[in-house]
């Protein structure tokens, strides 16, 4: 798999890094890759083929109706692959091979990932819609993904990291979303993870630290 440079998705990227709300701080990032393997890929998906289709086979006795048999009635293991693989390239030093078919789901609608970006970036959209106008947060973004994955032909996935040691594991955060989507024909992937921090928490350690150190400091001048 390699990176792409995306000139529209990096211009949503320098305003989605780390924007300042007043009480809250959004963090948001697209990333785009082709989906062709390179040489260090290759070795890496066999293995991944073989761990999926062993868990596939430990849990054909469960429930036909499981998030599994649902995936995977829309989905090919080649998907998956394409998946875990470009978490790979997303943090190459975490090792994802215990990653399982049950930690992504498929959006059933362009509509309801509209729903949750409407419901959460709300707030991002209008101080977008003050600093930026023109067209809406949301019609730059899904106007930069079509550049990149064509959205027709997209598939849409959404990552739920199961462990605090899972790189995408917003340790902290108010709410978080991964989304994944995917075309077929054109085998891009564009990756999109945006999740919202609160400043008073935040504010709240620092004054906490501050206290300490002036603490520590006064003890230090006292005769013990």
């Amino acid at each position: 798999m390699k990176f792409l440079d995306s000139a529209p998705l990096d211009r949503l990227n320098d305003f989605l890094n780390n924007l300042n709300l007043g009480e809250r701080t959004i963090k948001g990032c697209l990333e785009a890759y082709s989906c062709k393997h390179a040489a260090e890929d290759k070795k890496l998906s066999i293995s991944l083929n073989n761990e999926i289709i062993d868990y596939l086979g430990k849990s054909s006795d469960g429930d036909s109706s499981s998030p599994d048999e649902a995936l995977i009635a829309r989905s090919s293991r080649r998907t998956l692959i394409y998946l875990v693989l470009t978490l790979y390239h997303m943090y190459p030093d975490y090792d994802f091979s215990a990653v399982k078919a049950h930690q992504f789901f498929t959006e059933e609608s362009w509509d309801s990932f509209k729903q949750i970006f409407y419901s959460y970036m709300l707030e991002a959209s209008k101080e977008w819609a003050e600093t930026v106008g023109e067209l809406s947060l949301l019609d730059n973004l899904l106007k930069a993904l079509d550049e990149v994955v064509n959205l027709p032909d997209c598939e849409i996935y959404g990552y739920v990291p199961d462990s605090e040691a899972d790189p995408l594991w917003e340790r902290g955060a108010i709410w978080s979303f991964n989304f994944f989507f995917y075309n077929r024909k054109l085998k891009r992937i564009v990756t999109f993870r945006f999740s919202c921090f609160s400043n008073l928490i935040a504010d709240g350690f620092l004054s906490d630290e501050m206290h300490y150190e002036d603490d520590g400091e006064i003890f230090t001048d006292m005769d013990m």
